[in-house]
């Protein structure tokens, strides 16, 4: 799968140990829009996705990420790869933090069943929507995402979900 780009905070003892978790992100276009998960709470978009659990392939996490967050079912058929973006920081716990972050083009059934959220996801009113790149990019760079806006880690997230949007906007739609 090709590498669309890198972050690297370059933030950590570079001999340190390391923690590594890959995670999967779904792009469902439909009629020029993308389905994002909207936080409500903090007024922020991503794409659909999340952690992949041991012993999971790349397309089992995102079938069940998807589904988790936005209550659509991906067709196994469409799914195909489109890249990933490599982030490397300081960890929590460990010295050095990596996460490649999978993303494939799909498509989903018509009809939605319900979310599954996770805590902190019900929490933050995570909200799928299909809105415009430009919206989603506008809104992650200008809204006010409150106490959310000083962790480091969201700032990252923001950072690769607009570069990401950006490409699909060339590429995709």
């Amino acid at each position: 799968m090709r590498n669309l780009f890198t972050v690297d905070k370059k933030d950590y003892k570079t001999d340190g140990t390391v923690f590594e978790r890959p995670s999967v992100r779904g792009i469902i276009v439909k009629d020029g829009k993308i389905l994002m998960i909207h936080s409500l709470k903090y007024d922020y978009y991503k794409l659909p996705g999340g952690g992949i659990e041991k012993g999971e392939s790349y397309e089992e996490a995102l079938i069940r990420e998807v589904s988790e967050e936005s209550g659509y079912v991906l067709k196994p058929d469409s799914i195909r790869e489109f890249g990933y973006v490599r982030r490397i920081s300081k960890g929590m716990i460990e010295d050095i933090f990596i996460q490649d972050n999978y993303y494939f083009v799909c498509e989903a059934d018509e009809t939605q069943a319900s979310q599954n959220l996770d805590d902190y996801e019900a929490d933050e009113l995570f909200t799928p929507e299909f809105i415009t790149a430009e919206l989603a990019i506008k809104t992650n760079k200008t809204a006010d995402h409150k106490e959310k806006a000083l962790s480091r880690t969201f700032e990252t997230m923001i950072e690769r979900e607009n570069r990401v949007l950006e490409i699909i906007k060339k590429e995709l739609i």
